[in-house]
């Protein structure tokens, strides 16, 4: 019986010939991105069917789950400049999935509130990437993606600390 090849045992293992990122894997963030990367990928292949993108599901997810959520605090939440949130609320309401209307404690600020179809199409993307979620991340216990979060939790917890 021969062992098992460097393949077989590490499926993302570097290629025995060609280049190799060698020189990387000794950096955490660099792990991180390729998993980051993968997931993405991967969600938004699951997303595509519904018209959605990661970004855009975002933006949707929050507003369906915080009805009346002001531009400002939708952008604060996504980390996103508000001109470039602009655009993607655009979209969103001409796609009927979002309506804006004027806040009624400031008639300066607009409120975002999702439609009917928003709400479903809501529930549909997170069945979709709940479900593309757990494809992904079957090799990892209860306990492994809890410390995967906690991990992450904490790396950008550090970097909003140097920001400041």
């Amino acid at each position: 019986m021969t062992a098992p090849s460097r393949q077989q045992a590490d499926p993302i293992a570097e290629p025995e010939t060609g280049p190799s990122d060698e020189v990387l894997r000794q950096f955490v963030g660099y792990h991180v991105k390729r998993g980051a990367d993968a997931i993405q990928s991967e969600l938004g292949r699951a997303l595509k069917p519904l018209d959605l993108r990661l970004l855009t599901y975002s933006a949707l997810a929050l507003i369906v789950t915080n009805p009346g959520l002001r531009q400002t605090d939708l952008a604060t939440l996504m980390d996103m400049e508000p001109p470039n949130l602009v655009v993607l609320l655009d979209a969103l309401q001409q796609r009927g999935l979002i309506r804006r209307k004027r806040d009624e404690t400031d008639r300066r600020a607009y409120a975002l509130v999702p439609t009917a179809a928003g709400k479903r199409r809501h529930a549909d993307a997170t069945q979709a990437i709940a479900d593309s979620e757990a494809q992904m991340m079957h090799r990892l216990s209860p306990e492994q993606k809890a410390t995967v979060v906690q991990a992450m939790t904490m790396i950008r917890a550090a970097y909003q600390e140097s920001k400041r």
